[in-house]
């Protein structure tokens, strides 16, 4: 087997394992090894078209890591501005205390926020319930579209 294709493999295999493991890039990852191949197979395997479809999942799969908590929160009934403040809160507190303080933050800024904006209680706990399901669920869809470009880069590759 060729080095080149190990390393894809390897990036590959490292882009499944990061798309449960925070701050790295999974799909990102994913997407280097087949372009990689790609590009050392001289732009013929996988095919052009393999290759499209390859990259809108891939980067389907970065939009959801990067919004899905947004989007969810969104979703529950939180305002656009809650949602850009459990972003950013969210974020931080990824560096600072890891998927706990990420998950936990988005989820409380959400609630704290729209129940100060609503004065209702209800719909706070709605949109953080809504928030910290979009946060785990992304990381879901990391995982089960990292572990498809895996196998769909290796059936292209090998059938």
């Amino acid at each position: 087997m060729e080095l080149v294709l190990l390393v894809a493999i390897a990036l590959l295999l490292v882009g499944v394992v990061g798309s449960v493991v925070p701050l790295v890039p999974g799909a990102a990852l994913s997407l280097a090894g087949i372009y990689l191949y790609w590009w050392s197979s001289g732009y013929t395997t996988p095919g052009l078209l393999v290759l499209v479809a390859f990259t809108v999942v891939g980067v389907a799969a970065i939009l959801a890591d990067h919004f899905g908590g947004a989007l969810a929160a969104r979703a529950g009934g939180a305002s656009l501005a809650t949602t850009l403040l459990a972003s950013v809160v969210g974020i931080a507190l990824l560096f600072v205390t890891g998927p706990i303080g990420l998950l936990v933050g988005v989820a409380g800024v959400v609630f704290a926020t729209e129940f100060y904006r609503t004065r209702d209680a209800e719909k706070g706990l709605r949109a953080g319930a809504y928030a910290a399901v979009g946060v785990l669920g992304s990381a879901v869809v990391q995982f089960v579209v990292t572990l498809s470009l895996l196998v769909g880069f290796l059936f292209a590759v090998f059938v």
